[in-house]
Parts: structure tokens; sequence; C-alpha cells
């Protein structure tokens, strides 16, 4: 994945069969300045194992934000077995309550689809030797 394809996915929580509703109360800049915050507090949480942070690594699939600035951050390991599988999650959800003007975060574990090299930024590529 490019650096910046937009791994963060921001989307409002619309009602229940109202496909059309995707759109946030939230101002726009607001909503651009708490996404921008959100990535810079998801890039200070590194995998103990890999000296890059879990958003270059792309382990973050997903992160919506509520009309209300409750976050919920969907997100997988490397491997299923991650020795930090039970931490990481609360380092994520640690790193985005630092955000002002977040209300309330939940981080959701994933496995589907399972991660793969593939979806590392350019950065971390190069961190890892791997371009």
């Amino acid at each position: 994945m490019s650096e910046d394809a937009n791994r963060i996915e921001t989307e409002k929580e619309a009602p229940a069969g109202d496909a059309a509703a995707q759109v946030s109360a939230i101002p726009q800049e607001e909503l651009d300045q708490l996404t921008d915050d959100i990535i810079a507090a998801l890039k200070t949480v590194y995998d103990p194992e890999i000296p890059v942070d879990i958003y270059e690594l792309g382990l973050i699939y997903k992160v919506d934000i509520s009309d209300d600035r409750d976050v919920v951050v969907d997100m997988t390991l490397t491997a299923p077995g991650c020795p930090v599988a039970g931490t990481m999650p609360i380092m994520v959800e640690d790193a985005v309550r630092t955000v002002e003007g977040i209300a309330d975060v939940r981080v959701n574990m994933t496995f589907d689809p399972p991660w793969d090299p593939s979806r590392m930024s350019d950065e971390a590529r190069v961190a890892l030797n791997m371009y």
C-alpha cells in the first residue's frame, strides 16, 4: 500500500439502512484535524519486535469517528500468535485517548483479511530493507 493511500478510513456512523447519510456532522476541518492527530498518535505505537510503527506497518485497517467523537479502531497483528496480542489493543486505545477532542475509544482486533507485507507503507519497507 502506498504511503498515505489513507489506510485510515474515517466515516460517520449512519443510521441502519441509510447509506446516503455517510456525511459527518463534525465540520470537515475538525474531522481532518482529528484524523491527523489520530494518525500521529497511532504512529507512537510500535510492535516491540519490529522497529516500525503500527500505522506504517499497515496494522490499522479502519478508524471510525462518530458525531459524538467516539473512535472505533479496527486493527490486526502481523500474525494471530503475536506475543503482544493481549497488550497491543490496549496500547492503541491509550494512544488514541491522548488525542484532544476524542470522547471514547474502542479497539477491535481482526484477522480478516490477514495482514501481509503488501500493507506496509514505503517508509516501513525502507526501514525494514524490504524495498
